[in-house]
C-alpha cells in the first residue's frame, strides 16, 4: 500500500486548491449573491482563484506569527461565509485540523465538542464569542482580516506525522444513537477522494472542467456534504461554489438565475416546498443541468422535474462513508417515484443483513453494510470516532461498516431505502439523536423523566416528540431548551407522564414511545410547540 502521494496528485486540501489556482487563477471560485452579503453583512460578489490564494497566504502568515503548529485543532463557528473556507485553507496549510461548528448549537453541546476536541482557537462570527469562551475554548477570535493574532497557547494534540493524506484535516460531529454527537476524524484523503469521485461520477451529474462550472448549495457548510463534495468538487474542475446563507423558498428561482447556477445541491423538504409554490416563468428561467441531493418525496419526484426541467440525482453516503461506499441515481435508466437511490459502483461492495448477521433475501430488506473495494475496506472512509475507540470497533464489525440503515435491492441492482434503524430523528435534513435530546431534557430541573421520539411531520419529514414526567408547562420547557441546545433539536411536540414506559430490565421501550406518541397526535393530547421553535439570535 502506497504511503506517499504520487508527484502529480495533491497531498492535502490545500495542495488541491494550490492546483486549482494555479491552472485557473482567473476564474471565479467562490461568489456571494445580494440576499446572502444582506444576511450577512458581507460583500456581494466573486473572489477568483488568484485572490483566494493571495486571502489564504495572509491569513497563513498571521497563524505563523501566533506560534500555530501542526497538530492543532481550530474551531470555526463562520456560518455559510466565504471566510470559512478561506480559514480551511489556511490552516490545513500549515497542518492544522478544523472543528466546524453549527451556528445553531448552544451551550451543552458546545462545552461536549471543546472537551472531545481540544482546540487552541476558535474563528468565529460576531456575537458568538461569548458562547465559545464559556464552552472552554482558550482563545476566541472574529474572522480576522490581516490583523496580528493573540499568541497560540498550548501543543499539538494529534500526530501531524507520517503521510500527509493521512493527517487530520477536520473533526464533524454526527448525531449517533447511543448517546452524545461523535466526533468523526476525517483525513487529507477523506476531502480528497470525495471531490475525485464526484468530478468523475459522470452521467447526469457530469462535471465539466472546461464549462466551467457554478454549484449553488444552500446546504450548511459545516456539513460534510458542503466541505467534502461541494467545495472539493468544485476544486477539481475549477468551478465557483455560490454558498447562500440557508434556502429561501419564495426567492430561491432568482437566486438560481443570479448565479447563473449549472447545477445545485438540495435537501428533500426543498422540494416539497418549490412544488407548492405558484407556477411561474422563473420555474424554467436558469441554466441548472441537474441537483444532486436525497430526501425527496418519491410522489414529487418525477413532477418536479417535469416542471422545473432538470433530473433531482438522488444519492445516499454518510458522514462515515464519505467517497468510500457512496451510492447514487447518475446513471440512465433511472426509477422515479420508488425511493431509488441508484446502483453501487466499482468502488464499494455492500451486504444487506438481517438482525442475526445473516444476508437477506434477494429483495428483502435489511440492514445496509459497506466497505471499499480492494485490499483497503476503509479507504476514502472517516478515520475513527474521536476518543471513542469502542465505538469505531463496533462500527466496523466483521471488516464491515454498519450503516444503520435498512434498504432492500431489486432484481435490477437499484438498491430502495427503506427507513432508519438507528434511533435518529431526521427533521429537515439534520439527523437528531433522541438519547442526546433526553439527556439535555433531563437537566431541567422540573423533569424527572424524558422520553423522545420521531413523528411524522408533512413539511419536515419527522418532527421530535418528547413525553415528560414534569410539572412544568410545556413551553416553559422548551423556551429553556433552546438556551441549551439547537432550536431543531427542541420537541417540537410534548405530552405529560406520571411514568415512562419500560422494559423488564428497566430500558425505555422505544416502540411503546413511538406508538404513543402516534395515538397522542391522534387524539389530540400533546401541545404543539412547533412555532416557538426557531433559531436563536
Amino acid at each position: 500500500m502506497r504511503t506517499v502521494p504520487a508527484p502529480d496528485e495533491p497531498a492535502s486540501v490545500f495542495d488541491a486548491f494550490a492546483a486549482a489556482a494555479g491552472r485557473w487563477p482567473d476564474r471565479p471560485m467562490l461568489a456571494v449573491l445580494p440576499e446572502t452579503a444582506a444576511a450577512y453583512g458581507i460583500e456581494a460578489g466573486e473572489t477568483s482563484y488568484a485572490a483566494a490564494a493571495r486571502r489564504v497566504e495572509a491569513i497563513r502568515a498571521a497563524l505563523r506569527a501566533a506560534g500555530a503548529v501542526p497538530g492543532m485543532r481550530a474551531m470555526l463557528l463562520l456560518e455559510n461565509r466565504p471566510d470559512f473556507f478561506l480559514h480551511w485553507l489556511a490552516l490545513n496549510a500549515e497542518g492544522l485540523s478544523v472543528v466546524p461548528i453549527n451556528p445553531d448549537l448552544r451551550a451543552a453541546e458546545l462545552a461536549h465538542m471543546t472537551a472531545l476536541t481540544r482546540p487552541a482557537v476558535a474563528f468565529t462570527i460576531p456575537g458568538r464569542a461569548d458562547d465559545l469562551s464559556g464552552a472552554g475554548v482558550p482563545l476566541v477570535l472574529p474572522a480576522f482580516h490581516d490583523a496580528p493574532l493573540p499568541p497560540l497557547t498550548g501543543g499539538p494534540v494529534f500526530d501531524p506525522a507520517g503521510d500527509p493524506r493521512a493527517r487530520e484535516a477536520a473533526v464533524l460531529f454526527t448525531s449517533g444513537s447511543t448517546g452524545a454527537p461523535k466526533g468523526c476524524v476525517l483525513p487529507n484523503d477523506y476531502f480528497l477522494r470525495a471531490g475525485a469521485w464526484y468530478a468523475a461520477e459522470g452521467g447526469l451529474c457530469a462535471l465539466d472542467p472546461d464549462r466551467p462550472e457554478r454549484m449553488l448549495t444552500p446546504l450548511p457548510i459545516f456539513h460534510m456534504n458542503a466541505m467534502a463534495y461541494s467545495f472539493m468538487a468544485m476544486l477539481a474542475v475549477g468551478g465557483c461554489l455560490i454558498a447562500l446563507d440557508r434556502f429561501h423558498p419564495r426567492t430561491w428561482w432568482d437566486s438560481v438565475a443570479a448565479s447563473r447556477a449549472t447545477c445545485l445541491h438540495y435537501l428533500g423538504v426543498m422540494p416539497s416546498m418549490l412544488m407548492g409554490l405558484p407556477e411561474a416563468p422563473a420555474d424554467r428561467a436558469h441554466a441548472v443541468r441537474f441537483g444532486f441531493g436525497a430526501g425527496v418525496d418519491p410522489k414529487l419526484h418525477g413532477p418536479f422535474e417535469d416542471r422545473f426541467g432538470f433530473p433531482l440525482i438522488e444519492a445516499w453516503a454518510m458522514t462515515e462513508t464519505g467517497a468510500g461506499a457512496v451510492i447514487a441515481a447518475s446513471q440512465l435508466p433511472r426509477r422515479l417515484g420508488e425511493s431509488a437511490l441508484g446502483r453501487p459502483g466499482p468502488g464499494m461492495e455492500m451486504r444487506i443483513v438481517a438482525e442475526d448477521g445473516r444476508d437477506v433475501a434477494p429483495g428483502e430488506p435489511g440492514e445496509l453494510l459497506v466497505r471499499a473495494a480492494g485490499d483497503d475496506p476503509r479507504r476514502g472512509f472517516f478515520r475513527e470516532y474521536l476518543d471513542q475507540p469502542e465505538a469505531t470497533t463496533e462500527a466496523w464489525a466483521d471488516g464491515w461498516f454498519h450503516t444503520g440503515d435498512v434498504v432492500r435491492q431489486a432484481p435490477d441492482g437499484q438498491v430502495h431505502f427503506v427507513d432508519r434503524r438507528k434511533n435518529v430523528i431526521r427533521r429537515s435534513g439534520e439527523n437528531i439523536a433522541a438519547v442526546e435530546v433526553e439527556s439535555v431534557l433531563m437537566r431541567h430541573p422540573q423533569v424527572q423523566g424524558a422520553a423522545v421520539t420521531a413523528v411524522a411531520d408533512a413539511v419536515r419529514g419527522d418532527e421530535v416528540f418528547a413525553f415528560l414526567v414534569t410539572d412544568a408547562e410545556p413551553q416553559a420547557v422548551v423556551d429553556w431548551a433552546l438556551s441549551q441546545m439547537a432550536y431543531y433539536k427542541v420537541p417540537g411536540w410534548i405530552a405529560r407522564l406520571d411514568r415512562l414506559p419500560l422494559t423488564a430490565t428497566n430500558k425505555l421501550s422505544r416502540g411503546e414511545v413511538k406508538a404513543m406518541a402516534a395515538a397522542a397526535l391522534a387524539e389530540g393530547s400533546a401541545t404543539d410547540t412547533r412555532a416557538m421553535k426557531r433559531r436563536q439570535a
